[in-house]
């Protein structure tokens, strides 16, 4: 009979105490949940400029910041892929970069960055219609600076670029 002894289940007697704790770990966790979901709304930010969008594009979709995005992901690097320049940079949380935040609690937050490049050959203009300033070789400060100021001056009453030129 002593293993049958053995066997028997003890009994956890419910104090009020021990009622309200396991109450309360449970109205606890079911909050923390709800507001996780609820609080963790997409986020999207689109920068525009005016250049004129091409299809070449840049993503990461993993791109890594941590505690909730107050260490920011690396920059992206555009310069070899977009030699004209971007036209729109959008960054967002996708569904799987909201999980793995929600997992990490915060710690590490990814986001999605997609870089957009402009398209070549929106910004040229009319060689002939741009008037140019020229500075002779050797020319001291003065004559310098006063080219500057004169292409200045001319770029204000035209509304319109002009080159510097230096001659050799």
């Amino acid at each position: 009979m002593r293993h049958a002894d053995s066997l028997r289940c003890t009994h956890i007697t419910y104090t009020p105490v021990r009622a309200f704790l396991m109450r309360f770990s449970y109205i606890a966790s079911t909050l923390l949940l709800a507001a996780a979901l609820f609080l963790s709304g997409c986020y999207h930010a689109t920068v525009v400029t005016d250049a004129e969008p091409s299809a070449q594009t840049i993503e990461r979709p993993w791109a890594s910041s941590f505690i909730a995005g107050l260490v920011p992901p690396s920059t992206v690097e555009t310069a070899q892929q977009c030699p004209n320049g971007v036209a729109r940079v959008e960054t967002r949380l996708s569904f799987l970069n909201m999980v793995a935040t929600a997992l990490t609690f915060n710690l590490y937050s990814p986001m999605s960055i997609t870089v957009t490049c402009a398209a070549g050959g929106s910004a040229s203009l009319d060689a002939d219609a741009v008037e140019e300033v020229t500075v002779e070789a050797g020319a001291d400060e003065d004559a310098t600076q006063a080219a500057f100021q004169e292409a200045i001056q001319q770029s204000r009453d035209r509304q319109a670029p002009v080159d510097v030129r230096f001659t050799p």
